[in-house]
């Protein structure tokens, strides 16, 4: 009886939360906050935090690149249920431990990031973004 309460309980919590709404589309999320807040993490060592001001802007655009992977999990932006929520959970990830590390103002454990972030990138357009990575016939 408990368990039939708490699974009632539990439906009607979620039959009240608001439905998410998408706003942008995949490519005005990557554009405006994806690709920003993964060049703060690719390029960090061009010009490494010094102040806290610095560290709480990384940390800044590390929890925002993590949160963009969530974005791109949601309603009718996600492509499919497989690869595509697979590698957006690693954007997810791989923000968040940037996150960690800029909280703990651990430069090298950023650094440290940037392959892991990389390949999330690379797998992801691989797959979904038409004619990565492919040169043009005419193009030299």
């Amino acid at each position: 009886m408990r368990t039939i309460l708490l699974l009632l309980l539990a439906g009607a919590a979620l039959a009240q939360a608001p439905a998410l709404q998408p706003v942008g589309s995949v490519s005005q999320v990557m554009i405006s906050i994806t690709y920003p807040t993964s060049d703060a993490i690719f390029y960090v060592e061009r010009k490494p935090p010094q102040t806290e001001k610095d560290w709480n802007d990384l940390q800044a655009q590390a929890l925002m690149l993590a949160e963009s992977g969530n974005l791109l999990m949601m309603g009718r932006r996600a492509r499919d249920q497989g690869d595509w929520i697979k590698d957006s959970q690693e954007m997810v990830d791989a923000g968040a431990a940037a996150y960690k590390a800029a909280l703990a103002k651990d430069l090298p454990a950023i650094l440290a990031l940037n392959q892991r972030l990389v390949d999330s990138c690379v797998t992801c357009h691989m797959q979904y973004r038409l004619n990565y990575r492919r040169r043009r016939p005419d193009a030299k």
